[in-house]
């Protein structure tokens, strides 16, 4: 009589990753079902930048052009630091509130908690993103030669890079005012030697230098790729690589910097 084989679907064993999804899409729901009774976040994330695009767009109303030469870097720019602020300070607030702990007693790695937190503000960036780039381009006007969705694409790789930058820095702040103080020291830096202000090959070299390791500077640069070239360009592709990479490296330094709560 023949040994009894149980079927392959009861032996194979389930994927590897399948714990860690789960974990991460609870982390997610959670945090979302949180933002959507956080009316003044929600605002930040989703009508401030389109604020401050609409803004710009009329100081610079006796010259359009202006507006078209720097607009496309500064629909990059605000979701970046929108998402920024509003990450660092929730994560902050969930680890002084002993949220952080109670969740990291429980079967939930800190990966698996930046990766939730990384899921949940990125589905707000992609609505972000939509808003501000429908905005700029079919509201305000604004001229760009490449494709509205590569604009698009930047636009959320961008906030993306907000998200993971504001999960990192969450871990050195003690208080909610030391998560804002982190601003000037990580992102205006970047603001100011991303070429938005002058073109970084004109820059002192060292300054250049500086720049060439910055995120922020290529984001910009894809932006100012997809307003002066119909296609893709070799330089499009390495500045969103670049970007996209960051934005991974910083939330795999998060998930080793993280701490259950503050000191």
């Amino acid at each position: 009589m023949s040994a009894h084989h149980p079927s392959p679907s009861t032996t194979l064993p389930l994927p590897r990753f399948a714990p860690f999804l789960s974990r991460t899409l609870a982390t997610a729901a959670r945090v979302l079902r949180q933002l959507r009774h956080d009316r003044r976040s929600i605002a930040l994330m989703l009508l401030v930048p389109c604020l401050m695009l609409f803004l710009l767009r009329y100081v610079f109303d006796g010259s359009p052009q202006t507006f078209d030469s720097i607009g496309a870097s500064l629909l990059g720019i605000f979701p970046l630091i929108t998402m920024f602020l509003v990450t660092s300070i929730a994560t902050l607030r969930e680890r002084t509130s002993g949220t952080l702990e109670r969740l990291l007693a429980m079967p939930l790695g800190k990966a698996d908690l930046i990766a939730g937190y990384a899921l949940a503000f990125g589905l707000v960036a992609v609505v972000q993103s939509f808003l501000a780039t429908g905005l700029a381009l079919w509201a305000l006007g604004l001229d760009v030669i490449g494709s509205p969705w590569l604009l698009l694409l930047v636009a959320l790789l961008d906030a993306l890079l907000g998200t993971a930058l504001g999960l990192f820095v969450s871990a050195f702040a003690a208080s909610e005012f030391q998560a804002v103080q982190f601003m000037p020291a990580v992102i205006f830096p970047q603001l100011l030697l991303c070429g938005l202000f002058t073109p970084r090959d004109q820059m002192q070299p060292v300054l250049e230098a500086i720049s060439n390791v910055l995120p922020m500077s290529y984001a910009v640069g894809a932006m100012n790729e997809v307003l002066r070239n119909s296609d893709a360009t070799a330089e499009f592709f390495r500045d969103v690589l670049v970007v996209a990479g960051c934005a991974v490296l910083v939330l795999a330094l998060g998930a080793a910097t993280l701490r259950r709560r503050t000191a």
